[in-house]
């Protein structure tokens, strides 16, 4: 296959962290020097790249501390939280992504934008909140943030964790700020996080506001991507293809598949919630999205190989 036009990565959590989970600042940049060098390899191949991340470990980080300074400082809202993880993971990235394209002689240049994307008010996961943020606490200390308005759960023997909403993105707002940049030679960093969640109170985005919620950032990168009328998806996990029948005999790795197998094994049970499932619904979504779309879950040592042919990882095709 020639090589796609435009190409939307989407790092995952594994990128951001070092590989016992630490999210030191140290460990953060070792892990993103790795990561941003299988995206020059990825660039390397001709295509314009945007990339896009998760956020997990930094935000929950950042709850931390609103918790241990509640008494000194108030707390900020979780929109102002993604939005401080894209700043500091983005500047890190790109700097990162500068020394990988300039150590393989590239000539293009990178940048971060910070990233908003649409969601409705009204939106069904706003009256269930079911996204587990921050760390697990006692049910006394947990009481404190649930007078100030927030919702936890009790997870059982490890305590209460908070839970947000979930809701669905509906636009990534700065899609047209990404595509002049890509259009213009860079390297684009954006939607970390699935975006800083916003609702429109009224028109036309003449009244837009953050709001306390969590966005699939698998979803916004499928949706992205679309919006960005890129080729491929490509979504970087921490193992080199989708399994059916997981954890039994049986288990087998999916390598080329039309929507229409994946959807019947994703209908079937095969990909849990909160694991694989996201990822396979944000495959299914960008490759019916469009003509001649195709979107692959890999390893992130295989994403330049996933961009480069169908050799590699689950590659998802309508």
């Amino acid at each position: 296959m020639t090589s796609p036009r435009r190409v939307v990565v989407a790092l995952g959590g594994n990128a951001m962290t070092g590989p016992d989970g630490s999210a030191t600042p140290g460990a953060q940049r070792a892990a993103i020097a790795v990561a941003a060098g299988h995206v020059a390899d990825v660039v390397a191949t001709g295509a314009e790249v945007v990339v896009t991340h998760g956020n997990g470990p930094q935000v929950g980080n950042l709850l931390v501390k609103n918790e241990l300074a509640a008494h000194e400082v108030p707390p900020v809202p979780l929109d102002w939280n993604v939005a401080q993880t894209q700043g500091t993971i983005g500047f890190t990235v790109v700097d990162e992504l500068d020394a990988a394209l300039a150590a393989r002689g590239l000539t293009q240049r990178t940048a971060a934008l910070v990233t908003r994307t649409l969601v409705d008010a009204d939106d069904p996961g706003f009256g269930e909140p079911t996204k587990p943020v921050g760390r697990f606490l006692p049910r006394e200390r947990a009481q404190q943030f649930v007078d100030l308005g927030q919702t936890w759960e009790d997870r059982g023997e490890k305590g209460w964790r908070r839970v947000v909403a979930s809701p669905e993105p509906r636009s990534v707002l700065d899609s047209p700020a990404v595509r002049a940049l890509a259009g213009a030679g860079f390297v684009v960093v954006c939607a970390g996080g699935g975006g800083i969640p916003v609702v429109d109170d009224g028109q036309d985005g003449a009244a837009l506001r953050g709001v306390e919620a969590v966005i699939d950032k698998d979803l916004t990168a499928a949706l992205m991507a679309a919006e960005l009328d890129a080729d491929t998806l490509v979504i970087a996990t921490d193992v080199d293809a989708v399994m059916v029948d997981f954890g039994t005999p049986d288990a087998r790795p999916l390598g080329r598949v039309t929507a229409a197998e994946l959807q019947a094994q994703a209908e079937a049970g095969q990909f849990a919630r909160g694991s694989m499932g996201p990822k396979v619904d944000a495959a299914l979504r960008f490759a019916t999205s469009g003509p001649g779309r195709r979107a692959v879950i890999t390893s992130l040592e295989h994403i330049a190989d996933a961009v480069a042919g169908d050799s590699v990882g689950t590659v998802v095709t309508a």
